[in-house]
């Protein structure tokens, strides 16, 4: 099996943690032409993040700078053809499922079926609170959730979900997406989530576990979906996507310092540490790549689809 391979997009958020100087003067035509790059090097999918509010307290780390992911990838579904559309994450505990599944599922049918969803439950405590969520339950509230939004976007059009947090049927929702079954994978790293990803995801999203890390968790998730059966809410027999953040990357020889954590090299090479994710069991990786500008990160992806891709 091939190693696939997708991308968090630059631009739509820009915490310290990972953006790049050039991001800051960038904007929705960068968007669209690094999206279109992806698209074309083949790429799995494009990825948008999820917060409403920073408070002042975190805006200096993580900054004020999050594009709303339904609306920035409907809006990068427009001009794209074949990349599928991921979010990374939807906190969903902000929203009621019902809320959630109306705007994903637009997105899924203007799409042309081309959603994953991707779920987790977000970590900032003013931003729930400004919104009337439950912080002190949003792992609870987030395991109830999923089960919500699998009635809300499945095929029916009038669902019915009853739960602790959330109790609604008679209610109809058209369109309904494009896809018969949405996927939804589940984001996060701690024992819950994973737990989470195990049994009622159809893949998971770590938060950047390193590579040492990786084998244990992947051997926990498989432990778990056999126990309970597949996964009580993923369902027996359904696919599971077992995803990885890779090291930075650059391909080729940088002329400039990109830092010391950073893959960088041929693109054999670079394939060839790559490969040891599929060989512990990852299916899909994101990658991210040291860039300047607009322009040399779409010659990174362009080379990455054309020269590393091929040995994966």
């Amino acid at each position: 099996m091939s190693l696939a391979y997708g991308i968090q997009l630059p631009v739509q958020s820009q915490s310290t943690m990972y953006a790049e100087p050039w991001e800051a003067d960038a904007g929705p035509a960068d968007l669209v032409e690094i999206a279109r790059a992806a698209d074309r090097g083949g790429f799995a999918y494009v990825a948008a993040c999820d917060h409403v509010a920073i408070p002042r307290r975190l805006a200096e780390a993580m900054s004020t700078v999050w594009y709303d992911p339904v609306a920035t990838l409907a809006h990068l579904a427009a001009v794209t053809t074949r990349v599928r559309l991921l979010s990374h994450v939807a906190v969903v505990g902000l929203r009621h499922p019902l809320v959630t599944a109306k705007q994903y599922a637009t997105l899924d049918h203007l799409s042309g079926g081309r959603l994953v969803l991707g779920v987790g439950a977000g970590h900032v405590r003013e931003e729930f609170e400004a919104l009337g969520a439950d912080f002190e339950r949003r792992g609870t509230v987030l395991d109830e959730t999923i089960d919500a939004l699998r009635a809300a976007l499945g095929p029916d059009e009038f669902p019915a979900h009853h739960g602790k947090a959330y109790d609604f049927e008679g209610l109809g929702q058209r369109p309904r997406p494009a896809q018969a079954r949405v996927p939804v994978w589940v984001g996060g790293s701690s024992p819950a989530a994973v737990r989470r990803a195990a049994l009622k995801g159809d893949g998971w999203l770590p938060q950047g576990d390193p590579r040492d890390r990786l084998p244990a968790q992947i051997e926990r998730i498989r432990r778990l979906r056999a126990e309970a059966g597949a996964g009580a809410g993923a369902g027996v027999g359904e696919p599971f996507t077992v995803g990885a953040i890779t090291e930075p990357l650059y391909v080729g020889t940088p002329s400039w310092n990109v830092g010391r954590r950073t893959l960088a090299g041929p693109p054999q090479a670079l394939a060839a540490s790559l490969s040891a994710y599929r060989e512990m069991g990852v299916d899909q990786i994101q990658v991210r790549f040291r860039c300047r500008s607009r322009s040399e990160l779409i010659d990174q992806i362009t080379a990455f689809g054309a020269e590393v891709a091929p040995y994966l």
